[in-house]
């Protein structure tokens, strides 16, 4: 079955795309986060999921340029980012994600990792008291950020996400941030992380981007970026801003799972 977009004549599959990456860039860039573990997942569910890793990491890290860059747009529009707390994260994760890009790493155990670390994020965050972003205790020290934002740094740049999906949780749990500026440092780190891993990328010729199905992932992404962010920065509360993060967190641990099921029965199939 198929519709028209424009002058292109579009499959019902890419249609349904369109729509998972929609809600994807709403949701994540609520958060401050740019998507690129729930692109990695719609894509991977799709016809798409056959491709290699190579070529899905591409576009999650393209499509995160666009929705953390909103996202950090909103949430330093309106005071939230602490550039204190953000610079040391990134001076480690830049030069890392720059080797990660570079990196052909595959592997089915890191879908299951993965999943896990998610998972207990999100339950850990559950676990801890909502005093109304009350209590936080101060920056973390140069000397424990700089391992932090570099181990997430190479995983950005080995597996295609930003990483602000694991940081945000990071400085929540430890009391360095409020939700807020926790998403607006988590912003900022994954565009940073997604341009340093399209750069290690490049380095080592894996970039092939198809810039007519880029530019339509693009298009959605943004809409839904400047949704989910004017939402999160500007009318949320602190509560839910974090009830928000868990639900990402549980998303995007399900749906790699899903993707992971996925690629398995078409290894079945052939």
């Amino acid at each position: 079955m198929f519709f028209l977009c424009g002058s292109c004549v579009v499959s019902t599959e890419f249609g349904l795309i369109l729509i998972g990456l929609f809600l994807v860039a709403m949701l994540y860039s609520s958060v401050g986060h740019g998507g690129g573990s729930g692109y990695l997942a719609v894509l991977s569910l799709t016809s798409y999921g056959t491709m290699e890793a190579e070529w899905l990491k591409q576009y999650a890290w393209s499509l995160n340029l666009i929705v953390a860059g909103i996202a950090f747009w909103h949430y330093q529009r309106a005071g939230h980012h602490l550039p204190k707390l953000t610079l040391p994260f990134v001076a480690a994760s830049i030069p890392l994600a720059v080797l990660g890009g570079y990196m052909r790493v595959g592997g089915e155990i890191y879908d299951v990792i993965l999943s896990i670390a998610l998972l207990w994020a999100a339950w850990r965050l559950l676990s801890v008291r909502d005093e109304g972003g009350v209590g936080v205790m101060g920056y973390p020290s140069t000397a424990t950020a700089l391992p932090i934002g570099g181990a997430i740094g190479l995983a950005s740049g080995i597996t295609g996400v930003g990483g602000g999906i694991f940081l945000s949780p990071v400085l929540m749990l430890k009391k360095w941030a409020t939700p807020k500026a926790a998403a607006a440092t988590a912003a900022l780190f994954i565009w940073l992380n997604s341009a340093a891993g399209l750069a290690g990328a490049s380095l080592s010729g894996q970039i092939e981007l198809d810039f007519g199905v880029l530019g339509s992932f693009a298009v959605v992404v943004m809409l839904g970026g400047f949704l989910g962010s004017r939402l999160g920065a500007d009318v949320a509360p602190q509560r839910m801003v974090r009830r928000l993060l868990v639900a990402v967190l549980v998303i995007a641990a399900t749906n790699r799972i899903l993707a992971e099921i996925g690629r398995a029965s078409c290894r079945e199939r052939v």
